[in-house]
């Protein structure tokens, strides 16, 4: 197990986690400085089809998709392009 309690996301991992039939995998995205930033990107990736949610912190950059299947990364990426950001890979 892992220090937040959990077997499935070791440490070095390609930041996917899967549970229960849903796929989360979390992002570092540059640029966003606040809530407004955080409800672009959140309404951006959720257009992505099987999303189901999108959780985005300007603070860490970190954004954490919970989806139906994994998603494509150029998907994801274009997405963030597309609220004004960028998108710097897995977190």
């Amino acid at each position: 197990m892992t220090e937040n309690g959990s077997c499935c996301t070791p440490e070095g991992s390609s930041g996917v986690d899967v549970r229960a039939g849903e796929v989360t995998t979390t992002y570092r995205v540059t640029g966003m400085t606040c809530g407004h930033c955080e409800g672009a990107v959140r309404s951006e990736i959720s257009e992505i089809a099987g999303v189901s949610s999108v959780q985005a912190a300007a603070d860490t950059g970190v954004v954490t998709v919970t989806s139906k299947a994994p998603l494509d990364d150029e998907a994801v990426r274009a997405a963030v392009d597309e609220a004004g950001y960028e998108l710097a890979g897995r977190a």
